[in-house]
């Protein structure tokens, strides 16, 4: 089981590549994907989920290549949440997690209790009997990462899962995924650095459509070794005048300072501490650092 990417390529219009020769080999557990805007993290889901061609490249999903006459086969072994989310907004929560169950192909009495166990697990219980339209956008989140796993999926891909929930209701969502991936593959997208570090043991960055890290999270972190550092300002002037030249990680406002985190490729000459790194430290540091280091 696992997703085989190999010089993959995704040009919109000639010569500007949203993916560049992308080559990535994804197995069981949680992986995250981490990018700014425009790196080319929804598009390279898209093209996972058949909803794209890309322009070169190969793509094996548990065995099946990723080609039009196989997109049925590959649709059975694929949950997906799209970023953007569009729900029926006239049908209840339960009635379209039905609609779904329906369309998936499911008996009745499987997708009833499948319905039931997840509608448990988001929370949304007590919520099942209200229509889509009159949900907060959070709810929307967790009614569509249910209709992703109802068809117990060997692969779910999510972006963005966490966008618009309450810390409860993101660690609520993070175990699911933990619990989900035990035996499966879950490529899990989002600008919460927090919820990748909580989840995953492997990731990979996208910057402007190339491959900037792939590996471990762990390894990620320790590359930043050394390389994070705090200080302190005694006034706002000065702290932009910093932010010019250094890449801020935290700034954090105490009685009479502003304490700050940033990276750098090497300590800086006037005062400061290091730091332990963390997830969101490493990413800078790999994202706009490193190279210039």
């Amino acid at each position: 089981m696992g997703i085989n990417i190999e010089n993959l390529v995704m040009e919109y219009k000639k010569g500007v590549k949203s993916l560049d020769h992308i080559n990535l080999n994804i197995d069981h557990g949680i992986y995250g994907l981490l990018g700014e805007n425009g790196a080319g993290k929804s598009t390279l889901m898209k093209i996972l989920v058949t909803l794209l061609t890309p322009t070169e490249g190969t793509v094996e999903i548990n065995g099946i290549r990723l080609e039009r006459k196989n997109y049925e086969l590959i649709k059975k072994e694929i949950g997906y949440l799209p970023q953007e989310l569009g729900l029926y907004p006239n049908l209840t929560v339960r009635e379209s997690l039905e609609y779904v169950g329906i369309m998936s192909g499911l008996k009745k009495k499987e997708y009833e209790e499948r319905i039931d166990y997840y509608l448990d697990k988001t929370g949304l219980i007590t919520q099942q009997r209200k229509k889509n339209r009159q949900l907060s956008g959070g709810m929307k989140r967790r009614v569509g990462l249910v209709q992703a796993l109802l068809h117990n999926p060997r692969i779910l891909i999510v972006d963005e899962p966490t966008t618009g929930l309450d810390p409860e209701e993101r660690i609520r969502i993070r175990n699911l995924l933990v619990d989900f991936a035990a035996d499966r593959i879950v490529l899990f997208s989002t600008h919460v650095t927090e919820d990748l570090a909580a989840t995953c043991d492997k990731l990979c960055i996208l910057r402007k459509g190339k491959l900037t890290y792939d590996g471990s999270v762990t390894e990620l972190v320790s590359n930043a070794e050394n390389h994070v550092f705090r200080c302190s300002f005694q006034n706002e002037r000065e702290f932009q005048e910093f932010q010019r030249n250094y890449k801020v990680t935290s700034k954090i406002y105490k009685a009479n300072e502003i304490e700050v985190r940033f990276v750098n490729g090497r300590k800086p000459e006037f005062l400061c501490e290091l730091c332990t790194p963390n997830l969101e430290d490493a990413y800078i540091y790999n994202m706009y650092v490193k190279e210039n280091d």
